[in-house]
């Protein structure tokens, strides 16, 4: 039973993520938590989450000291994912991963020995479904009244 359960889960994530091209990615820094934009990769969501980037970059450097992250997303919802990242050197993986924007945007190829992925584990998750039209009028409601309205949730918590 627990694995529906969680699978189940994992398809709720799916498709609440699908949509969205970019992501934000929360490290921690020496002077605390940074966040910044990277492109969601194209594949089957699984419960661990894919990302490119390069070796000279200050992402890497914070996940090699903590590895501890967040990731969000905005799109038709809003979804916070917390998990542990892990730096993979897998040259199958960078290629399967790899595209035509990517050597654009880095300005490389993925080859190229400074090109490191980063692997999510999805440890939990949270989110916020904006296209829901009970959610929305709950949500006001409570502003409007300071009440809570019955059997209504404005978020859900997922532990994976």
């Amino acid at each position: 039973m627990e694995n529906t359960f969680k699978q189940e889960e994992l398809e709720t994530l799916r498709e609440l993520i699908n949509d969205v091209d970019t992501a934000m990615l929360t490290t921690v820094s020496e002077e605390g938590l940074v966040s910044r934009p990277m492109k969601t990769q194209e594949v089957e969501f699984d419960g661990d989450l894919w990302f490119i980037t390069k070796k000279d970059t200050d992402k890497y450097e914070e996940i090699l000291h903590e590895n501890d992250v967040n990731i969000s997303y905005a799109g038709k919802s809003f979804v916070s994912i917390r998990g542990r990242a892990e730096l993979v050197d897998d040259l199958a993986k960078k290629k399967e991963l790899w595209s035509k924007s990517y050597e654009k945007i880095m300005q490389t190829s993925y080859d190229d020995p400074n090109v490191v992925l980063i692997k999510v584990k999805t440890e939990a998750a949270e989110y916020w479904d904006t296209g829901s039209f009970t959610k929305n009028i709950a949500f006001f409601y409570k502003r409007m009244t300071g009440q809570e309205a019955e059997n209504t949730n404005i978020n859900e918590t997922l532990e994976l």
